[in-house]
């Protein structure tokens, strides 16, 4: 179960987000806000109950070219550039200095777009090119697909999502490799019911899940959910949340 409430703090936007462990029945809380000084953007900075943080910040010194930067238990230095239909994204470990990856973009004619990315160690046991992958997607109409790979190209996922009408979406997620030509990961849909948005989806591990989603008054949204594992009812799972 989770509460989660916004509030206006002077010029900054204020975040409280509570948890409660079903099991247990142990709070964790954190606390965040965001705020721009002197053309630096805190895009979040957030606090735990437990003492760890979070800062994330960007600055755009030049069109086109945004540097950032995420600390937390790690700490990463990112560029990223567009122009155009181009969009490209290096992001290095400035903790250990260990490891740099970029991944690009680009948009063609038709509703097409490809991409790729690639990781590189620079330090540690092993250096060098430790992944890469290429991907695809194709947008016409109310259908849209999506193809990518994973484990430097030996495993390929697809993606299809089809809009019926306005009210109701299709999707589903498929792997592919030599092992297994033909996995079922999940099919699930969309459906925006008068009495709020409903959400399905079938696992091929056997797990049914599906949640409500219902704005109860302005800008309050109550979230229902709930997962049975091959429909045996004492392995149901449902929980709540409100946010505001």
């Amino acid at each position: 179960m989770g509460l989660k409430c916004k509030k206006a703090a002077g010029p900054v936007q204020v975040t409280l987000d509570a948890t409660q462990d079903a099991k247990t029945g142990a709070i964790s809380s954190k606390i965040g806000t965001k705020f721009v000084y002197a053309g630096l953007n805190f895009d979040k900075l957030q606090f735990e109950a437990d003492g760890a943080h979070t800062l994330e910040t960007s600055l755009s010194p030049y069109p086109g070219f945004s540097l950032s930067f995420k600390g937390n238990k790690a700490a990463d230095l990112g560029l990223d550039y567009s122009s155009g239909n181009l969009f490209t994204t290096t992001k290095l470990d400035v903790k250990n200095m260990s490891s740099v990856s970029s991944s690009a973009t680009v948009g063609l004619k038709g509703g097409i777009v490809l991409g790729g990315d690639v990781s590189y160690a620079i330090s540690g046991k092993t250096t060098g090119i430790t992944s890469y992958n290429v991907g695809a997607s194709y947008a016409t109409g109310p259908l849209f697909a999506a193809v990518t790979t994973a484990n430097k190209l030996a495993d390929v996922n697809l993606s299809v999502m089809y809009k019926v009408n306005n009210g109701l979406t299709l999707a589903s997620s498929t792997t592919h490799s030599s092992a297994k030509p033909l996995q079922v990961i999940a099919v699930g849909g969309l459906y925006k019911a008068s009495f709020g948005d409903v959400k399905a989806k079938v696992g091929s591990n056997g797990v049914v899940s599906a949640s409500l989603i219902k704005e109860i008054a302005p800008k309050v949204t109550l979230t229902a959910s709930g997962s049975v594992s091959k429909g045996d009812l004492s392995t149901l799972k449902y929980g709540f949340g409100i946010v505001m």
